[in-house]
């Protein structure tokens, strides 16, 4: 295991700020968003149930994080949350659901993360902030970088029924997110 795939054992925990609590019942801005296949995807058009996982970023082996990452409540995790959706993946789809990745970095940077985690759903890059600005989700900035705080949204037919705010420990977020959906889907099987 890398270190980018490993959390700290002292990672501060972020904190309810109430900045997500606008989220529940909404509908998603239609906007498209570039994914890691080089298409356009627009969330709020896809029917049934999608997850939505918006993380600061992921960081790339040889590439120093921002200064002090680790010290900020939320940042550090981006690896360990995405390898746990793609690791219940399966399990997610069985219970009705799409699976995304949020972030604001470019493509490119998302395509390398994709291909090296092997994950089996596509990323999708709000580099412009559309996305992130028309929900108001919450954001930190780090050198003159702006990030999304990590938040998991729950979305049938368009519409946020769910979502995940501090995600904490990122690691578990699928898991978390499981739970919720047997509980509300009865536990039944979609396959």
């Amino acid at each position: 295991m890398d270190k980018l795939t490993q959390l700290p054992p002292d990672l501060p925990i972020p904190v309810d700020d109430g900045a997500c609590n606008h989220l529940l019942g909404i509908y998603l801005p239609s906007i498209s968003l570039l994914s890691t296949q080089g298409e356009y995807v627009d969330l709020s058009m896809i029917l049934g149930r999608v997850v939505v996982y918006c993380y600061p970023m992921t960081g790339q082996p040889g590439i120093s994080l921002p200064d002090k990452w680790d010290g900020i409540p939320g940042a550090r995790g981006c690896t360990p949350q995405s390898c746990n959706f793609r690791d219940h993946y399966q399990q997610l789809n069985k219970l009705g659901a799409s699976v995304f990745g949020l972030s604001t970095q470019s493509t490119n940077h998302q395509l390398e993360a994709k291909t090296r985690l092997h994950l089996p759903f596509e990323l999708l890059s709000d580099h412009a902030l559309n996305f992130t600005s028309m929900l108001q989700l919450p954001m930190f900035e780090v050198e003159g970088k702006h990030f999304i705080k990590r938040v998991t949204l729950v979305v049938e037919e368009g519409k946020i029924i769910k979502f995940f705010y501090p995600v904490f420990p990122p690691d578990k977020n699928a898991d978390d997110v499981i739970n919720w959906l047997q509980k509300y889907t009865g536990g039944v099987d979609f396959r």
